[in-house]
């Protein structure tokens, strides 16, 4: 189970994993590629809706689309033993789709975040091949854990706070 949050500019709602950075995630500039950023993410959801959902009951394996991912790179993290920490958290829940926001961040002792990220998904009916909607017991799980979204660079072409 990911440790709740204690990481600044972070909600207090969310929950932290460690994520194995890998000598193969690094790019030629000798840091995380961008791309892997977006597979830390994936990581850290998987654990989160474990966490979030129970054990009982998988999320994944009953439906859930990712629909758009927005990420701000904001300093290269570096190959390290010790496993960065991504946090993860509601930012939004609507009808069939929620907004998960995460931070990258350095191994213990390092509290710096390296990535911002904000994630959309939608709940999806596998055999019927269309959106559902969200029941009442995954609606509480994602307000368990809900925060503000992550401010995004982007967000002020858009018109968002």
């Amino acid at each position: 189970m990911g440790r709740m949050n204690t990481l600044p500019d972070v909600p207090d709602t969310a929950t932290v994993y460690p994520i194995t950075v890998r000598w193969s995630d690094m790019d030629a500039y000798a840091h995380v590629n961008n791309v892997q950023y977006l597979r830390y993410l994936e990581e850290a959801r998987v654990y989160a809706f474990k966490d979030w959902f129970g054990q009982e009951r998988d999320l994944i394996d009953e439906g859930m689309l990712v629909v758009s991912q927005a990420i701000d790179y904001l300093l290269p993290l570096e190959f390290t033993y010790s496993p960065a920490r991504v946090a993860v958290w509601c930012s939004d829940i609507g009808a069939a789709s929620f907004g998960l926001g995460y931070a990258v961040c350095g191994p213990e002792g390092d509290d710096t975040v390296y990535a911002r990220g904000r994630v959309t998904l939608v709940a999806y009916d596998l055999d019927a091949r269309r959106p559902r909607r969200l029941g009442p017991s995954e609606q509480a799980a994602l307000q368990r854990v809900s925060g503000p979204a992550p401010h995004l660079r982007g967000d002020r072409r858009e018109g968002r706070p």
